[in-house]
């Protein structure tokens, strides 16, 4: 297997950008780096300098290939960067310059980028690229003579009438390595100008086979996530790795950021601002993640395992999340009896491919997998044009994301359940959803008077006490991720009123169990017992008196599967889901519990409250025990205890002597 490394421009002074993203980078396997050393830049105020610092901190750490283009706008004879050089050995000097000031650091250099680009190359002012060959020709010539490898800027898109012109020149038999540029499903529409990887480099193969055969260098391919399709950008990934290239170079690794300007403009194409491996804050994406975590290998398992499997005529359960936590057991339940079920997942969180191979390992072709992202329209009416019933659990789950990102949050939470709902009215059939909706609709409760205990808030209204919150609560949406939610629960509702469409809502409290892979935001009490059996501390927000009702993960199965058979009756109602008053507990309760379970203290601290925290929540099922007969059946202990075993048998921990010496 060939290696593979990343495109990454960097732009002067982004001297803390470089220093967070090398190390990452790095961490993902990446063998090589592709980046520019623009002449223009280098020239002008600032340039040298950024480039002394840049070119000797990448070279020292990764096998770096400088790209280097763009004219000087005082030395073009456009007056732009696009234009040749009034002089073209100006060019060949320059790259003499770099050679001998930065040549230690890399062993080839690329000689421009994308002349068949006019954003890059003005090639209306040289129609026959006879000053191009001129001056990159003899570029190419001096780096050879110099000791070092020259790499032809790719074309893009791919020309091959081009580049047997630059053969007739003798420019290829300067060079050691030649670029391809492509992006198929990207930039390369593969219904008209995308033939195939073996097509594309087989056609350049032979072109290059007439002028001395030099290497062929996939100098950038990339895949935009801009409608949100991570899977698809890991799966092309993948393709790329095997494409019978030398080299691959993907395009790019980290997103760019918003208020940065492309060369067409500022966000002229929103494709732009998608390609990388990371986000603009470095946060990984699906690609990133997987090769961090094991490299190709790990890549090719799980998109072959995400592969869509639909072959069939069938009438599948539609489970968006459904290999999340409460989507792999809900999935697993229908599968168990008999359905077949389809899950819709952008395997974006760890630890849900896992998920996902556990429902394949039990039940086979009946689970088919479909990665796709909430936000991709086409993809939401592909899922559901054959669904029986939709549960759609998929979401964006966490509040601190939603007030760091709340246009992300929006996006998923919001939009993603229109494009759901529009794909059901889509099929013209009346396709019955239940949606998964929070307590966290019901806003902060800051009207509530509580009383404050040593170990715990309780309202001061004695039938809240002793029942919970129930329905006629009003709604309070509080955070963008309680507003983005709670607008999607009420469009939820109101497609039964606008469209007779069958649906319902379940208002969820804090739900755990197996196969949970808990964070502080998205399953606190799995993401404490986890903390506790690694044996490191665990923090706490608040001053950990606040209370929940926290229910097993069997028992949210279990409503869904009462609601969803009683649908006919209770479309357009929503219901509060979880323990209630027989399984309400303060956080330090629960510490106190999981001390207890994994048999040593537990090291604690304390930050301040965040915003929209509830001091109390405990839902009153009580309306969807009448409709229903709905019960939760496991004590909280019970199933903190059944949740450790989980763990313990399918996590690894350190030993437990380990653990108290620690402690």
């Amino acid at each position: 297997m060939k290696g593979y490394g990343f495109v990454e421009w960097f732009r002067p002074g982004e001297h803390d950008r470089v220093e967070q993203a090398l190390p990452a980078l790095l961490a993902s396997g990446a063998g090589h780096l592709r980046t520019h050393l623009s002449w223009a830049e280098y020239l002008s105020p600032g340039g040298e300098a950024w480039f002394d610092w840049l070119i000797p901190k990448l070279g020292k750490q990764i096998d770096l290939l400088p790209c280097v283009h763009y004219t000087p706008p005082s030395m073009s004879r456009n007056g732009r960067s696009t234009g040749a050089p009034v002089v073209l050995k100006d060019y060949a000097d320059f790259i003499d310059h770099v050679l001998n000031r930065y040549g230690r650091h890399f062993s080839h250099i690329e000689l421009w980028n994308e002349p068949n680009n006019l954003l890059d190359w003005d090639w209306r002012e040289d129609h026959d690229y006879q000053l191009f060959s001129e001056m990159v020709g003899g570029a190419a010539y001096w780096v050879k003579q110099r000791g070092w490898k020259a790499v032809l800027g790719g074309p893009c898109p791919f020309d091959p009438l081009w580049l047997d012109l630059m053969g007739q020149r003798g420019v290829l038999a300067q060079c050691d390595a030649v670029g391809f540029h492509g992006f198929p499903g990207t930039w390369d529409s593969e219904e008209g100008a995308w033939q195939g990887w073996d097509m594309h480099l087989g056609e350049m193969r032979a072109v290059l086979a007439r002028y001395g055969a030099p290497e062929i260098w996939i100098t950038e391919t990339g895949y935009s996530t801009w409608r949100g399709d991570q899977m698809e950008q890991a799966r092309r990934f993948a393709n790329a790795v095997e494409a019978p290239a030398d080299r691959l170079y993907w395009y790019g690794w980290q997103d760019l950021a918003r208020d940065v300007a492309v060369q067409e403009g500022l966000w002229f194409d929103p494709r732009h601002y998608h390609m990388g491996a990371v986000d603009a804050d470095g946060q990984p994406k699906l690609l990133a993640r997987l090769l961090k975590d094991g490299g190709v290998a790990r890549l090719r398992e799980v998109t072959h395992l995400a592969a869509p499997s639909i072959s069939r005529a069938v009438r599948p359960v539609v489970i968006t999340g459904g290999s999340g936590f409460i989507g792999s057991n809900l999935a697993d339940s229908f599968l168990s009896d008999g359905h077949d079920v389809v899950v819709v997942d952008n395997l974006s969180r760890p630890g849900v491919d896992q998920n996902l191979r556990w429902l394949t390992d039990r039940h086979g072709d009946r689970v088919h997998p479909m990665p796709a992202d909430l936000r991709d329209e086409t993809a939401m009416r592909d899922a559901m044009r054959d669904a029986k019933a939709v549960i759609h659990l998929a979401a964006q789950t966490a509040v601190t994301t939603s007030l760091t990102a709340p246009m992300e949050d929006f996006e998923v939470n919001a939009r993603g359940t229109i494009n759901v709902l529009e794909a059901i009215r889509a099929t013209g059939r009346p396709v019955p959803i239940l949606f998964a909706s929070t307590n966290k609709v019901y806003g902060a409760l800051e009207d509530l008077r509580m009383l404050e205990s040593d170990d715990r808030y309780v309202p001061a209204d004695a039938r809240i006490r002793e029942n919970g919150i129930d329905e006629t609560r009003p709604l309070d949406f509080c955070t963008p991720y309680g507003c983005s939610k709670g607008v999607a629960d009420q469009y939820v509702l109101d497609y039964a009123k606008s469209y007779d469409i069958p649906s319902a809502v379940l208002r969820m409290s804090c739900i755990y169990g197996p196969r949970q892979f808990g964070t502080e935001d998205q399953g606190w009490v799995a993401h404490f017992l986890i903390r506790a059996l690694m044996g490191e501390p665990i923090s706490v927000y608040g001053n950990g008196k606040q209370v929940r009702d926290i229910l097993h993960v069997s028992d949210a199965v279990a409503a869904y599967r009462m609601v969803l058979d009683r649908i006919g009756r209770l479309k357009g109602q929503a219901f509060n889901l979880g323990g209630g008053a027989r399984n309400s507990v303060s956080l330090k309760l629960v510490l106190h519990e999981i001390e207890r379970v994994v048999n040593h203290p537990v090291p604690l601290s304390f930050s301040d409250w965040r915003q929209g925290d509830q001091y109390y929540f405990v839902a009153d099922t009580a309306r969807l025990t009448a409709e229903t007969g709905w019960q939760a059946r496991t004590g909280w202990r019970e199933g903190l205890a059944d949740l450790a075993a989980w763990l313990r048998a399918n996590r690894s921990f350190p030993e437990r002597e380990a653990l108290r010496v620690r402690a």
